[in-house]
């Protein structure tokens, strides 16, 4: 019996597994509707000589979520059970697929014993068994078993890594493997025992328990391991408490905690030790971060930095930073409006007289309209700030303290003229009002009424190429002017970094604050190239500088500045179908005397990525900078093969002729294990002798938990 009349006694079988027997259950167990029988269908179907339906050829069972392949079925009525002859497959949820050669099930596939079966979780994990019991539609029961993710084939009966228990139970509600009496080995070689293991299955993104070990070793605090245990308190909230215990006298535990909510997010980070780098002293830090979106389109920022010292940053690997800073910002924006306000905190730990010089609380606040002026066209826009920043210190002239409320109006306007010239205006007015504290030699608070005006000439030269490559040449000339005693007779705390560059070389002030006006009549000149081609490479240059009418000492001690006329500014992009990159940003006077020269070369392919910069500076005391800095920098990654990858990061220190810092990793990744080596070095200040050194050592198994990220390599030397 085949073809459409087998499928019609196969329907009528499976009437007869949903009808009389389904009556009969329910009445004895009660058994609610989501345990009803399967629903069979196959291609033949016999009543044998005990009265037993027979079902063999491409036979299906269907009940809920799970689905049962097999090549003969046979339904005992009396004993209300299914005897199954394999190959058999039973899925039961989109991840758990379970591989047997017989089986002894419920009608409602919810309970029985299958046997030589293996269970294969999310594709990943392989767990075999001589047994496997189903136990009430969600536990899974083996005895005697071997699990592993790699894949045995070939010449590679042996995995990388197997654990063998005597029984495991997977639960798969929860996704949770439970191992009683595990023992983990390596090529067959026992490594270590545990009388009881518990392992997230594969995709359970979070539940409670210990992760993966991390190996330490530190110059500072010895050698250690870290020993996360990870406790999902609710599906919005967790904690990861992880002790670090040391060979040395040191003990510390850190602690994370995360929380989401409906409008946003926070999360925290800390630690406590007590070491013998400093006896008796309990050490740590505090650092956290959260952003929320509020009504009307408001955000909300904030983040905080606290610690003990600032050298517990660097002894435990945290942070190369020695001044804290904690703040929180409310902003919004729109179209033609934006809003800000913020407060930041710094700090530098165990530092009394640096906290009480410098200035430790900082206030912001800005409003900004974009508009277009009624019968003048252009942009229009406003601006009102305040700011104030205050030192601890209440001593005269070291703990002078600042407030100042500025208020600016500006417009600019374009026009294309005849043979493609492009004419700008922009004017602007600046109002502003500053008050000194703790400062006997600051000037009185006094309002200043500052007019800006400039006018500006571009004329764009394009160009198409052969196939389709374009040229642009585009020189710029910008006069602007700004009345002379716009220079301020008074402290400058702001503006102390000054920048020239392709971004700023146009502006009507290179102040990055209104603590300082750029003033006097000067000229803004530049000239860009762009070359464009369709085959996917380019290449840019940018050369300009500053010419002013009179020297007026604003920018005495910025060597790209001073006098009346600026160093050149010159920049060089070239990008080469997205392989190769190479940018280079200088700044040089008339004799070729470079004051700065920023230089990066970036290459990436499918196996290597390279990235170097050289940088130099030369010493400026108006910027803070007392020494030459001169500095060269690699960063590079090579993928060796589908499974070992190796990386470098190293930073040479030119001026003090030694490593400043370098950090080597190398990645061996298989199909089911992750090993990562790390080693670090560096020096955290110039006087520092001996650079701070240490590594980590990480393994993973694969397919526990939803740590997966990647494609899996094919398994070692399997035969296909």
């Amino acid at each position: 019996m085949t073809g459409w009349r087998g499928r019609l006694l196969g329907a009528a079988l499976a009437l007869s597994l949903a009808g009389a027997a389904p009556l009969a259950a329910q009445s004895r167990f009660d058994l609610p509707e989501e345990n009803a029988p399967a629903t069979l269908l196959a291609d033949e179907v016999a009543i044998d000589a005990e009265g037993r339906l027979v079902a063999t050829g491409n036979v299906e069972a269907l009940q809920g979520n799970a689905r049962l392949t097999a090549s003969k079925v046979i339904y005992d009525r009396e004993a209300d059970a299914l005897e199954i002859e394999g190959p058999i497959v039973l899925t039961t949820d989109d991840r758990t697929l379970v591989l047997a050669s017989a089986a002894e099930i419920s009608p409602s596939l919810r309970d029985g014993l299958l046997r030589s079966a293996r269970v294969v979780l999310d594709s990943r994990v392989q767990l075999a068994a001589p047994e496997i019991n189903r136990v009430g539609g969600r536990y899974l029961q083996l005895n005697n078993v071997v699990a592993s993710s790699c894949e045995v084939c070939g010449k590679n009966p042996v995995p990388l890594w197997q654990i063998r228990a005597r029984r495991v139970i997977n639960d798969e509600l929860e996704q949770q493997l439970y191992f009683d009496d595990a023992r983990f080995e390596v090529y067959g070689v026992p490594v270590f025992y545990l009388p009881r293991l518990r392992l997230p299955g594969p995709g359970l993104e979070r539940a409670t328990g210990f992760l993966v070990p991390q190996f330490t070793s530190s110059s500072e605090i010895g050698q250690g391991v870290k020993l996360p245990y990870f406790i999902a308190l609710d599906p919005s909230y967790d904690l990861l408490l992880t002790p670090h215990v040391t060979t040395g006298p040191t003990a510390t535990l850190e602690a994370r905690y995360r929380h989401v909510f409906r409008s946003g997010q926070l999360q925290f980070d800390g630690a406590l030790s007590r070491d013998d780098l400093r006896p008796g002293e309990t050490r740590g830090y505090l650092f956290g971060a959260g952003a929320f979106t509020l009504p009307r389109n408001y955000r909300l920022r904030f983040d905080v930095e606290a610690a003990s010292d600032s050298a517990y940053l660097d002894d435990y690997d945290i942070t190369g930073k020695d001044r804290l800073d904690s703040a929180i910002a409310l902003t919004r924006g729109r179209r033609d409006q934006w809003f800000g306000a913020e407060t930041i905190y710094f700090n530098v730990p165990g530092a009394d007289l640096s906290n009480e010089i410098r200035p430790t609380l900082l206030a912001d606040i800005e409003w900004a309209r974009r508009f277009t002026p009624a019968g003048l066209g252009g942009v229009g826009t406003f601006e009102l700030t305040a700011h104030g920043h205050e030192r601890p210190s209440e001593a005269d002239v070291i703990g002078r303290d600042v407030a100042r409320v500025t208020a600016r109006l500006g417009w600019r306007g374009d026009r294309i003229g005849p043979a493609g010239l492009v004419f700008a205006g922009e004017a602007g007015a600046l109002a502003e009002y500053t008050n000194f504290g703790d400062d006997s030699t600051a000037p009185d608070p006094e309002l200043r009424l500052i007019p800006a005006a400039a006018v500006e000439l571009r004329w764009p030269w394009a160009r198409a190429g052969a196939r389709g490559a374009s040229h642009l040449i585009e020189p710029v000339a910008q006069l602007v002017w700004t009345p002379d005693d716009a220079v301020a007779e008074r402290p400058t705390e702001e503006s102390v970094q000054l920048e020239l560059d392709a971004g700023n070389l146009f502006a009507l002030s290179r102040f990055p604050a209104y603590d300082e006006v750029e003033a006097g009549l000067r000229a803004n000149l530049g000239i860009g190239y762009t070359f464009a081609n369709p085959d996917g490479w380019s290449f840019g240059v940018t050369a300009g500088r500053v010419v002013r009418a009179e020297d007026l000492g604003q920018f005495d001690g910025y060597a790209a500045f001073e006098g009346t006329v600026s160093d050149w500014m010159l920049g060089v992009d070239l990008a080469l179908n997205e392989s190769l990159s190479f940018s280079t940003r200088s700044l040089f006077d008339d004799d070729l005397s470079a004051d700065r020269v920023e230089t990066r070369l970036g290459w990436s392919s499918d196996k290597l990525d390279l990235a170097g910069s050289y940088a130099w500076l030369a010493a400026s005391p108006a910027e803070e900078r007392r020494q030459v800095i001169n500095q060269w920098r690699f960063d590079g990654a090579y993928r060796v093969n589908e499974r070992w990858r190796a990386s470098a990061d190293v930073s040479y220190d030119l001026t003090l002729e030694r490593r400043a810092e370098a950090e080597i990793g190398v990645e061996y990744r298989t199909e089911c294990i992750t090993l990562d080596f790390g080693w670090r070095q560096r020096f955290t200040s110039a006087t520092q002798e001996n650079p701070s050194e240490g590594f980590t050592f990480e393994i993973a198994l694969a397919g526990f938990g939803g740590t997966d990220d990647g494609p899996r390599p094919r398994p070692r030397r399997c035969i296909r």
